[in-house]
């Protein structure tokens, strides 16, 4: 097998981990830690000992601790100010793994995707499933379909952010 198949494998594998994190979290509004730390552990090891790794090792531990320290963060002043949690820490690993994967410079473009279907995705939600506006719904399917795009289409925001500048 070429590298580009193995990559192209282990894109495949990691782009359906992630729609199975999806459906659990639809159904369940949890993300599992028996998947979500092992895809945190893995995404380290492959940038690691991959000659084909998406980013060198320490940009893919600064994106676990940035992945996980910024949800952290929000949550905890959200908790600060509300007396209750405004996203889970599931949320938080799910996207300390992507920075793992794919390092901590594509954690912006992917919380801005993640951010701008969430609030479409979840107004659709709540109005689906007859609920208020003030009620939670799971962040987790828009993290992961933010994964999937940054994974496929690297950098692509801001390559359209800035593409319009020149």
């Amino acid at each position: 097998m070429s590298p580009s198949n193995n990559i192209d494998l282990i894109r495949v594998i990691l782009i359906l981990i992630l729609v199975y994190l999806s459906y659990i979290d639809l159904r369940t509004f949890r993300l599992p830690d028996l998947i979500t730390v092992p895809l945190i552990i893995s995404g380290l090891f492959f940038n690691y000992f991959s000659l084909f790794g998406f980013v060198d090792i320490a940009n893919s531990i600064i994106g676990v601790f940035i992945g996980y320290g910024f949800l952290w963060l929000l949550n905890s002043l959200y908790r600060l100010l509300k007396n209750q949690n405004g996203i889970g820490m599931g949320d938080a690993k799910l996207l300390a793994a992507l920075g793992a994967w794919l390092g901590w410079a594509a954690l912006p473009g992917i919380l801005l995707i993640a951010s701008i279907t969430g609030v479409i995705g979840g107004m659709a939600y709540l109005k689906w499933h007859k609920k208020s506006p003030r009620q939670a719904f799971p962040f987790g399917p828009f993290l992961a379909f933010a994964g999937i795009i940054e994974l496929l289409w690297p950098q692509i925001i801001p390559s359209l952010l800035l593409g319009n500048l020149s």
